[in-house]
């Protein structure tokens, strides 16, 4: 629940695939942002207390009877209003003027003239560029407001009715190829909605602490820990809270990649002084994949083997009556329809595999109002390691989804050997943090190769790193051809039984990111 001494934007959602990118550039600006359907009623909008309310994009047209429409009621509560594309079509329709759909759609950039002074458009430069995706537009304004803004293909890409505070731009100020949409959404949020730039990781802590402390009391708390970024800075968040109430489970589960099983233990419990149960059970998960080759079916087996271990050691950690999960804002979002229909708000696993609803604990999720990468800033905060809280997204299954076709303890070792030397050379080139995801595949081939002047009938491995914003769409990331040169060079060299290295050029989609 929001504080109501923070001040807050909200993004109404009306099922836009920028509305978390929305969300997030605001609290960039240090301004608390949180998203709600744009079903919310005025009421409940009012119980919030929004400095502001910005109306996303979305993909209906306005001019359809069944289109998605908020209450009307939030134009008379004198809250400063920003519609952006979709927001401003709503925002000019709902208000007396009118939409239609013009011969010529735009999409893709476009340059932003400026046709008249106004606060939103303060200090932006005359032809800027902004990215347009619509096919409906603005035909005629509401009585109150004015243009402010055109491109050669849309003559109300800015406009605002200066009395009721009310903005609206065609155009997306969100998104990183329109150059000064930060700027943009800075003047509307400090400048017009007066929020305050108080959000930040720092008096985030200190009030989590507090509401940890106070929701637990006496209590023990429980968190299964994977060695992620996300569950490392809860168990780090819980422990500067309430110190030895809380127990951890580390599951080592044969899956992981090399070193990674040391390093939890090293982190956790010989530095943060956490306690820690840890478990290995390597064994347990060979056996149950024994013969499996389906991508599906090994995600089953290994969820269903990670819930029996952490279930059966858990109670080692005595009686316990709070689990911790790392759940993020952007589950949380997901979570929710854009047409505000009922769903559960908590994550469907946990590690490798949902936890069964029979554990009877009581959920904390400390990081539910978070994005990633304030996750990141919160685990430096905190005192987690670079090697924890940069470290790349890692599957839940682990190295068994890497493993394509049949697991077993060669192949993964092979895997993680493989892994380790295409991870220590985009180090060594300083473009670790340039990239999203980087992975490593062993596939169920083989192909011929002369190794020390004798031919070899060997295993092939893919090497695969993409950028992305959210791992919704990602694309192939374009390494220094030396990168590749020495990873396989080193690959072929180091690892028994390779003889042949790929570089996977996906992007996603069609591809996705993991290869299972």
């Amino acid at each position: 629940m929001v504080q109501p001494n923070r001040d807050t934007i909200v993004v109404l959602d009306f099922g836009a695939q920028y509305s978390q990118l929305i969300a997030r550039r605001i609290r960039e600006l240090h301004v608390y942002s949180r998203i709600v359907p744009y079903t919310i009623s005025t009421e409940e909008l009012q119980k919030i207390a929004p400095k502001g309310i910005i109306l996303s994009g979305g993909p209906a047209s306005v001019m359809n009877s069944q289109s998605p429409k908020p209450d009307a009621g939030i134009f008379s509560l004198g809250i400063p209003v920003l519609g952006i594309c979709y927001g401003l079509q709503l925002l000019a329709m709902m208000n007396g003027g009118s939409v239609e759909r013009p011969q010529l759609r735009e999409y893709g950039f476009a340059n932003l003239m400026i046709k008249k002074s106004s606060k939103l458009l303060h200090s932006i430069a005359d032809g800027t560029r902004v990215w347009m995706s619509h096919g409906d537009a603005v035909a005629t304004l509401p009585n109150s407001f004015t243009q402010t803004a055109v491109t050669a293909n849309c003559k109300f890409a800015a406009v605002e009715d200066v009395v009721h505070s009310w903005y609206g731009v065609q155009f997306h100020p969100e998104v990183a190829h329109t150059t000064e949409g930060t700027k943009l959404l800075a003047n509307f949020v400090l400048d017009i909605c007066k929020a305050e730039a108080s959000w930040n990781v720092g008096s985030f802590i200190s009030t989590e602490v507090e509401r940890i402390r106070k929701t637990v009391g006496s209590g023990k708390v429980l968190c299964g820990l994977s060695g992620g970024v996300d569950s490392s800075v809860v168990a780090a968040l819980i422990n500067k809270a309430i110190g030895n109430q809380l127990t951890c489970v580390y599951v080592n589960t044969g899956l992981m990649r090399k070193g990674e099983s040391d390093l939890v233990v090293k982190v956790f419990r010989d530095t943060f002084n956490i306690k820690l149960i840890y478990i290995d059970a390597e064994q347990r998960f060979l056996d149950a994949l024994q013969g499996v080759t389906d991508p599906e079916q090994k995600r089953k087996i290994i969820g269903k083997v990670f819930i029996d271990v952490f279930e059966e050691e858990s109670k080692a950690a005595g009686e316990v009556e709070f689990l911790a999960q790392g759940t993020l804002y952007p589950d949380v979002i997901e979570s929710i329809s854009p047409s505000g229909g009922p769903s559960a708000t908590i994550k469907s696993h946990h590690n490798v595999g949902g936890l069964p609803k029979d554990l009877r604990f009581s959920l904390i999720e400390p990081l539910r109002e978070l994005f990633k990468d304030e996750v990141r800033e919160l685990g430096k905060e905190l005192g987690l390691p670079d090697e924890i809280v940069f470290r790349h997204p890692f599957p839940g299954p682990g190295l068994g989804v890497r493993c394509v076709g049949e697991v077993t303890k060669q192949r993964l070792d092979t895997l993680r050997e493989i892994d380790a030397i295409f991870i220590e050379e985009i180090k060594k080139a300083g473009l670790y943090r340039s990239v999203w995801q980087a992975l490593a595949c062993l596939l169920p081939v083989k192909s011929v190769g002369v190794q020390g002047d004798e031919r070899t009938y060997e295993e092939v491995c893919s090497l695969r790193a993409v950028t992305s914003e959210d791992a919704m769409t990602a694309d192939w990331y374009r390494f220094p051809p030396e990168v590749l040169q020495n990873s396989a060079s080193r690959i072929c060299n180091e690892v028994a039984g390779v003889n042949r290295v790929l570089y996977d050029i996906t992007s996603k989609p069609p591809g996705t990111i993991e290869w299972e």
